[in-house]
């Protein structure tokens, strides 16, 4: 058995079903997850998993690479390992980090009474949690440019987002310089690249706010967001992330409001609507 095969193993097996939300269930063969709880996670198949375990599929890409370390929760030194015998170059410095840390993923666990997701440098949303998904829409909707904040902002528009207007072109403002910081960190990261260049090329908004030259971090905001339970006007804030230059992105509204009272009532109301029945 490969390496690459061998460590994939130990670490699907060490991962506690619990872990990731996933019901513990009876009659297992292992504490750990099952192939088709892994592919599902991860977004491939069953039978590619069951190919790369029995070292039959070969020169795996950096993306699903990147996926499995984040279903494993790897950390940075395992990723890293994982990327080393898969034959992969390690994801540059200069590239965008998309690495979700297992201490990133234990807040997003343990913090389900707020909405939060967490962002990359670029303003990709990779990871959210259940209150987030009902307060905004399902994130896993999207796909491409789609899932990228700038990019809706610039070419949709947020139908369920209400700002004042003092508050709209600071956000905008604050987006256009925020990408552009990111632009300085990860010069060659080509898909940051050509964000920037389609967002230049169709948005005019998005030109005239990058032609400023503005350079500045996105830290906090507040908002209106329209909701299942009624408008709640909350608070945004931004949480780096030391080391990944990853964005927790929290919602909160004040204590002892009628918007943080919608806010308790989404928690229940707008759970259920995400859950099958």
């Amino acid at each position: 058995m490969s390496e690459f095969a061998s460590v994939l193993r130990s670490w699907r097996d060490r991962v506690r079903p619990e872990a990731v939300g996933l019901p513990a269930g009876s009659g297992r063969r292992t504490p750990g997850l099952r192939r088709e709880e892994l592919a599902a996670l991860a977004g491939v198949s069953v039978d590619y998993v069951v190919r790369l375990e029995q070292g039959r599929a070969t020169n795996p890409s950096p993306q699903l690479l990147g996926a499995l370390a984040t279903a494993l929760r790897l950390s940075d030194a395992e990723r890293e390992h994982l990327h080393r015998v898969a034959g992969t170059a390690l994801p540059s410095r200069r590239m965008v980090p998309r690495h979700v840390t297992p201490g990133v993923q234990r807040i997003i666990d343990r913090l389900g009474d707020v909405p939060l997701a967490v962002f990359t440098a670029a303003h990709d949303i990779i990871l959210w949690n259940a209150l987030w998904a009902a307060m905004t829409g399902d994130p896993s909707r999207y796909t491409g440019m789609d899932r990228n904040l700038v990019w809706r902002h610039f070419m949709h528009g947020h139908d369920e987002v209400e700002f004042d207007d003092e508050h709209q072109e600071e956000f905008s403002s604050d987006l256009a310089a925020d990408l552009r910081a990111a632009v300085g960190r990860y010069p060659a990261d080509r898909d940051l690249a050509e964000l920037v260049a389609r967002l230049r090329r169709e948005s005019p908004e998005f030109e005239r706010r990058w032609d400023t030259g503005r350079v500045a971090e996105h830290r906090a905001s507040r908002k209106r967001v329209h909701t299942s339970v009624g408008p709640i006007e909350i608070d945004c804030d931004v949480l780096s992330v030391p080391g990944g230059d990853l964005r927790i992105v929290v919602y909160t509204a004040v204590p002892g409001t009628e918007d943080a009272a919608k806010l308790d009532l989404l928690r229940v109301t707008g759970l259920q609507e995400l859950t099958p029945s």
